[in-house]
């Protein structure tokens, strides 16, 4: 059996329920509440749902409301709509492994609108239990061999915090591409082909993963950049994963999100027909963030059909994915329109630098998750840069801010004698000491010899308020002891 390592990740959710029964059982500490904003879950820190969804979903599970007269109209229509297309009406029954049929067609119609010009079809899209099992489907297609016949997998440094372990668990080589964090943590291609290189020594690389917008660096790639990683994998024989789950949360000056998909159906045929694809997005992550809910879905673009029968047939291995969480892919994907009464009831104008797009729920609660998280990434990107030994590049979209820190010799050495991350000693630190939980860098295998904090800003702009408060106090206080 495969040996797979504790995560800095695991070690500090142990902390945080150890402080937390601290402080709730009246410890002389300075705080009274612990904050975790070391991930994207932006309800268990009060960002409210979307009452769309949650309407739908609720007369789903409980048809007898149909019957209330005070229910609005694009609600009942909705949800009689979808419990047609559930077996026996009912969100009780199951479906296909791969999805209901209505949900899916939803699915490659949303794409199809996102990616104007670029047809999408539903049999080449997969519902699953969260992006990271559709991921996990993919891995386990890719693995095979040992040693230098190992399936490799090119992977940014940073990546998702996640990515390492699953990578551990289906015996898949990492081969990590540094990004470039001087020019905004973007992907530099003369990278790419140096690690492939190196790593053909090693194992046998067969894909690349990208992420974009990134996680959790928060850099969008242009169309050039696209390009460029999409004709490197068409020269090496790579199939591209690409993330796109941040793909609805777009707020840097001059970026707008462009699918792989939508830039690789326009380049020449020789591209177009021929690099595989597969892209992912998901019900948990940016603005909607339904984590509970548990769907998102995969769209695969060249591949061979008889792989397309091996991705069904390793998802029937879950059954199927939640129901109420496929019912709630399709308000995602498919939501109020213009007329609708859900629209114009919630629909209005709020002064917000986030970019609403067609792909985007037109709803005020849509909009203020949108300019929530747009003013929390400026207002803690500033804070952040603003400390001392502390640096953050401007991020562009997505949720995360990943600043740089610049810590005093002591602190380093600490942490090798304790034998961490000198970051997750400072994270361990910070959560001891003020209660609020960050993610360490090394959890996402930064930078070598440099240290990062991984903060997710999606939350309300109290919290953030009061996160930064605890940070910058914990940091200065740091600073003064050892000076830099």
């Amino acid at each position: 059996m495969r040996r797979i390592k504790n995560s800095p990740q695991n070690s500090l959710e142990i902390l945080r329920a150890h402080v937390k029964e601290e402080a709730t059982q009246g410890s002389q500490k300075s705080f009274k509440q612990v904050i975790d904003v070391s991930s994207g879950d932006p309800h268990k820190n009060g960002i409210k749902p979307l009452s769309f969804i949650r309407q739908v979903l609720a007369v789903c599970l409980y048809p007898e409301l149909l019957k209330e007269e005070g229910l609005s109209l694009d609600v009942r229509l909705r949800t009689q709509m979808l419990l047609k297309a559930c077996d026996g009406g009912s969100v009780g029954s199951y479906t296909a492994s791969s999805g209901l049929p209505h949900v899916r067609q939803s699915i490659a119609d949303f794409i199809s609108r996102r990616d104007a010009g670029v047809s999408s079809c539903a049999e080449h899209v997969f519902i699953s239990t969260g992006s990271q099992v559709a991921l996990k489907v993919v891995v386990k297609l890719l693995a095979s061999g040992e040693g230098e016949a190992q399936t490799g997998v090119l992977t940014p440094i940073p990546c998702p915090h996640t990515l390492p372990t699953l990578m551990d668990i289906y015996g898949v080589k990492l081969v990590p591409y540094q990004l470039k964090e001087e020019l905004d943590w973007a992907v530099d291609v003369h990278e790419l082909h140096q690690v492939l290189t190196t790593a053909r020594r090693h194992c046998q690389p067969r894909s690349i993963y990208i992420s974009n917008p990134g996680n959790p660096t928060g850099h969008v790639q242009d169309r050039k950049s696209i390009e460029e990683v999409i004709q490197f994998a068409a020269a090496e024989g790579l199939l591209l994963l690409v993330d796109e789950v941040f793909q609805d949360c777009v707020y840097g000056q001059d970026r707008e999100f462009i699918s792989y998909k939508k830039v690789l159906f326009e380049m020449d045929k020789q591209y177009s027909e021929t690099v595989q694809l597969i892209s992912f997005h998901s019900l948990s992550s940016a603005c909607i963030g339904e984590c509970g809910l548990r769907a998102g879905y995969m769209e695969t673009v060249n591949l061979d059909p008889e792989v397309l029968h091996f991705i069904d047939t390793l998802l029937c291995t879950d059954i199927n994915t939640p129901v109420t969480g496929q019912l709630a892919l399709d308000v995602m994907v498919n939501p109020p329109k213009p007329g609708d009464l859900s629209y114009d009831t919630y629909t209005q104008k709020l002064i917000s630098c986030a970019k609403p797009t067609l792909l985007l729920f037109p709803l005020k609660e849509i909009l203020l998750s949108q300019a929530t998280l747009s003013h929390n990434a400026q207002r803690a990107w500033e804070f952040l840069n603003g400390l001392p030994g502390m640096s953050c590049q401007p991020a562009m979209g997505g949720i995360y801010l990943y600043p740089r820190l610049h810590l005093p010799p002591e602190i380093i050495e600490q942490a090798k004698i304790q034998k961490v991350e000198a970051d997750v000693l400072y994270c361990q630190r910070l959560l001891e000491e003020e209660g609020v939980l960050v993610g360490a860098g090394g959890q996402t295998g930064g930078t070598t010899g440099s240290h990062h904090l991984r903060l997710c800003v999606l939350v309300p702009p109290h919290t953030l308020e009061e996160v930064l408060a605890r940070l910058g106090s914990f940091h200065l206080r740091l600073v003064d002891t050892f000076p830099l």
